[in-house]
């Protein structure tokens, strides 16, 4: 028998925080030695934290994160950890992963394959090095050991495969394998994205039988930068046998998810694969540690209860963006969040969020935990009970004119109400009357729904920025935006109106998805406690942007087309990339005998030209979460010319299909 005890540590860090990024590492090393841990790894670039963008190039960045590795290191007495930083060779970067023992850098192991598809830009900073290759760098008058390298401590070896390594075809893995690794670390910077957890599962699973290895995945955790989310994922397997797994989107700042292996076990799958291993020790860093032998504990592989409900999507969609709002108040050390609570969908929706991030994250560490994540509010901090916090936090304004109606105006107050959060009205009819005299004023006419319909809608729209924005200064609040995926994809959105704010929630979320999620809020909940009551007046509600007069009776999907229309079609015109003659014989099956042939062909065409014409707006949204491969930001996803031929060829090609 060969026990060992090891760990992967996730911790929630953020780009260029050095102070904290490093504390967390430290707290996170004494609470490993008490638990007599004796490998411990950290997530990929931990130190700088992974979102640094551009920094990364700056030589200062590279060098205070050798300083801050060399104050890890001190603390790694009795302990072997690995911890990520990139390293610069030959005036090159490289994104590595470092092994500390016995509070000595052993060596940098450098990352073989870089993502450049999704969110991922790595290639804009790094280099991918090449396998087999093994070489040093020289710091301070200090050679290390940099490249492809397996570490061997007391005749158990260490290797890698760093994130992306495992998610090709042909990953490291296999070569370890071939050199007798024993154990195999993945530290990652994955960003969640719904049922990805799943994905990684199967990989950390299949690796572990294929290699006949202990495989440890460990992944960062929070809102580290603005848009990514990750979820803090973990897992240690066994020669495919699940032995630890970890809790996701947790509100703390280090975790660790811990397990005791046999080596021999691992190494009995090995000795009856007739496979030959690799005879030879290039690469092989020989480690000077002892490693103490552990204490067997039982194995505690298992998902949370929330992750086997049956609604898995809708719990992640809710603990993925309360988890990101929070971290993106105090990393922005704002004061609160701001809602133009318009008594509809998507700001109802983004109201509950916020509502969750505050509920969510006193269950986990306590009231006296949030009063020092956010221990620059001074008003927190005389916070009793959770209701204080929430009304201190939220704030929500219904801001009326004469197109409002009586519906939204109690849905709004029913579910601040039930929510218990800060919240008033405010009438801005005679803003909106006083800009529109201005400008009659000066066309010299009167402007009127028949001939100025949409102008008349947005200045509705407009007006309720400026007092919002007001409101959120005053409070030193955030401002979200309540724009959703589907109105982006088509531009149904008045600029500097319900697009004001500094994040965008929800805009990576359809809006069928968002009316579905609010039901299931208010009748299952999260982890089926969690209800939000004063949802029913909002579920309710036919969706209206209500900026027409009454009589007309206005509604989105009049306005545009059905929302499960339209988001089928986004899907398969922007994520599949199908032009309008493709399209089209997917939407006639997809909704035989729902909508007529002509209600489908006229929607694409709309669909298609929207899309064309208002790429500007989607350059103008506020950062939003990303979520899944459906996104439509084109800083970091979706990238679409502002200005283009609008599919005019490509629609009348659909048109001829048909004829």
């Amino acid at each position: 028998m060969n026990p060992i005890k090891i760990a992967a540590a996730v911790v929630n860090q953020t780009p260029l925080d050095w102070k904290r990024n490093v504390q967390h590492h430290l707290d996170a090393i004494a609470e490993a030695k008490k638990q007599n841990i004796s490998v411990l790894c950290f997530p990929e670039l931990s130190i700088t934290g992974y979102g640094c963008e551009d920094m990364f190039y700056a030589p200062g960045v590279n060098e205070t994160a050798f300083e801050m590795l060399h104050l890890i290191a001190e603390a790694c007495d009795n302990i072997i950890v690995s911890v990520g930083l990139p390293i610069r060779y030959n005036h090159r970067l490289y994104n590595t992963a470092c092994l500390i023992a016995g509070k000595k850098i052993q060596g940098f192991v450098c990352k073989k394959n870089l993502p450049g598809n999704s969110i991922y830009y790595e290639p804009r900073w790094f280099h991918a090095w090449e396998a087999g290759v093994v070489s040093s760098i020289e710091v301070d008058g200090v050679d290390y050991p940099a490249g492809d390298l397996i570490f061997e401590v007391q005749g158990i070896r260490i290797g890698y495969e760093i994130c992306e390594d495992a998610w090709i075809a042909h990953r490291p893995g296999r070569e370890l394998y071939l050199r007798g690794v024993d154990i195999i670390l993945n530290p990652s910077a994955s960003h969640f994205e719904f049922g990805k957890s799943f994905v990684r599962e199967r990989f950390v699973m299949d690796a572990s039988r294929a290699f006949g290895a202990t495989y440890l995945y460990v992944n960062l955790l929070g809102n580290e930068s603005g848009r990514a989310v990750f979820d803090g994922d973990a897992f240690i397997t066994s020669s495919a046998v699940g032995i630890a797994s970890g809790s996701r989107f947790s509100y703390k700042d280090f975790l660790l998810v811990s397990a005791v292996i046999d080596v021999d076990n691992t190494r009995l799958s090995q000795v009856q694969n007739k496979v030959p291993l690799i005879k030879n020790d290039f690469g092989i860093i020989k480690v000077p540690f002892s490693l103490p032998r552990a204490a067997y504990q039982p194995h505690t592989y298992e998902l949370e209860p929330w992750e086997t409900s049956g609604r898995i999507k809708e719990e992640e969609f809710a603990r993925c963006i309360a988890l990101a709002l929070f971290d993106y108040l105090r990393k922005s050390r704002s004061n609160g969040w701001v809602i133009s609570l318009s008594g509809g969908a998507d700001s109802s929706a983004i109201a509950c969020l916020c509502r969750l991030a505050i509920k969510l994250c006193i269950e986990e560490i306590g009231l006296d935990g949030l009063k020092q994540k956010l221990y620059y509010q001074k008003a927190i901090q005389a916070c009793q009970t959770e209701e204080e916090v929430a009304k201190t936090l939220i704030t929500c304004v219904y801001q009326a004119t004469e197109n409002s109606g009586n519906e939204t105006r109690t849905s709004a107050e029913t579910l601040a109400h039930d929510l218990n959060v800060e919240y008033f009205e405010i009438n801005i009819n005679n803003l909106v009357h006083e800009y529109r005299s201005l400008i009659e004023g000066g066309l010299g006419r009167a402007l009127s729904w028949d001939t100025d319909d949409v102008p008349l809608q947005n200045i509705q729209a407009r007006v309720r920025a400026p007092s919002i924005w007001l409101l959120a200064n005053v409070k030193n609040a955030l401002l979200l935006s309540t724009s959703n995926r589907s109105e982006a994809a088509v531009g149904y959105a008045t600029m500097d109106g319900d697009t004001a704010g500094s994040i965008s929630p929800i805009a990576g979320i359809n809006k069928h998805f968002i009316r579905q999620w609010l039901r299931w809020l208010e009748t299952d909940g999260v982890d089926g406690r969690i209800r939000f009551g004063g949802l029913s007046a909002v579920n309710g509600l036919q969706p209206t942007a209500e900026l027409r007069p009454q009589d007309k009776k206005q509604t989105d999907e009049e306005d545009l087309m059905p929302y499960a229309l339209l988001d089928a079609i986004e899907d398969a015109a922007i994520r599949d990339k199908k032009m309008p003659k493709d399209v089209l014989p997917l939407m006639l099956y997809k909704f035989e005998g729902v909508y007529t042939q002509e209600v489908i062909i006229k929607s694409i065409e709309r669909f298609f030209r929207l899309w064309s014409r208002n790429q500007w707006k989607r350059e103008r949204y506020a950062p939003a979460f990303h979520v899944d491969d459906h996104s439509l930001d084109p800083k970091t996803w979706c990238r679409f010319p502002i200005l283009s031929g609008g599919f005019e060829k490509e629609l009348e090609d659909m048109r001829r299909s048909i004829s």
